[in-house]
């Protein structure tokens, strides 16, 4: 079933929001060659615990950690774990934060120490891809409209975007309808409405679009060893046009 949110109800998501992307902010300083993503795992949830927020995807479901952590050629929900990071490396880091009963998602791919260019082009195209796709979160318009824009851009600069993910309703628990897909046909799909709030969270490739899962049925990865970015907001439907919940200030 899909809701709309009040706006008491995004209220306490933009408080939730204000902490997560204060995290990501301290996180990005954190990112160096020789840091564990089982550190940044520890610091997450210390963090929040510090601004009386916890961790909504500790347990959900079994997962482990307060963070996913995902390295290189693993699409998402990569465990945290006490593999040091390497120069050159990309590292996204998915964040769910529960403040008060107000939900934030957002994820972010860093950049390990000095990356190539072609890991450069990566990261910049899936983060565009993401703004191209947050352009099209407008009352009337469809969720291929989303799709598409992503699709078209990304797949244009020569990246693959993987379909066996795909963004979701949010708010109050983690993963609700509708599905958000990165791909797809304009003017198709359910038609957006305003109080529904949604993430968009593009998982771009170097190769091809497809993923396996690890044997801890969590973890996805590209079929060919590619890397894979991602960049994630989570968008408010409103009549002046998406409210980015987690926004950052800019695309830096």
């Amino acid at each position: 079933m899909i809701t709309r949110k009040s706006k008491r109800e995004i209220d306490q998501m933009l408080a939730a929001g204000k902490v997560l992307v204060k995290c990501h902010k301290e996180i990005a300083k954190m990112i160096k060659p020789g840091i564990t993503t089982m550190e940044i795992d520890a610091f997450v949830e210390d963090f929040l615990a510090k601004h009386d927020a916890t961790p909504e995807q500790k347990g959900y479901n079994g997962f482990p950690g307060s963070i996913c952590a995902s390295i290189n050629d693993e699409i998402c929900h990569g465990f945290p774990r006490d593999e040091q990071l390497k120069d050159g490396d990309l590292v996204t880091i998915d964040i769910v934060v529960n403040l008060h009963g107000g939900l934030a998602d957002s994820a972010w791919t860093y950049a390990v120490g000095e990356i190539d260019e072609a890991g450069k082009r990566l990261m910049e195209v899936t983060k565009e891809s993401l703004y191209k796709g947050i352009e099209q979160a407008q009352v009337g318009n469809r969720i291929g409209d989303i799709g598409h824009a992503i699709q078209t851009y990304a797949e244009g600069e020569g990246f693959s975007v993987v379909r066996d993910f795909t963004g979701h309703g949010i708010g109050p628990t983690i993963h609700e309808d509708p599905h958000i897909p990165h791909y797809g046909l304009p003017n198709k799909g359910l038609r957006l409405k305003e109080g529904m709030v949604i993430t968009i969270e593009p998982m771009i490739n170097e190769g091809a679009w497809g993923s396996k899962m690890d044997d801890n049925g969590w973890t996805a990865r590209t079929i060919d060893k590619g890397r894979s970015a991602q960049y994630e907001h989570q968008i408010a439907i409103t009549k002046d046009g998406p409210l980015i919940i987690t926004d950052q200030d800019s695309r830096d």
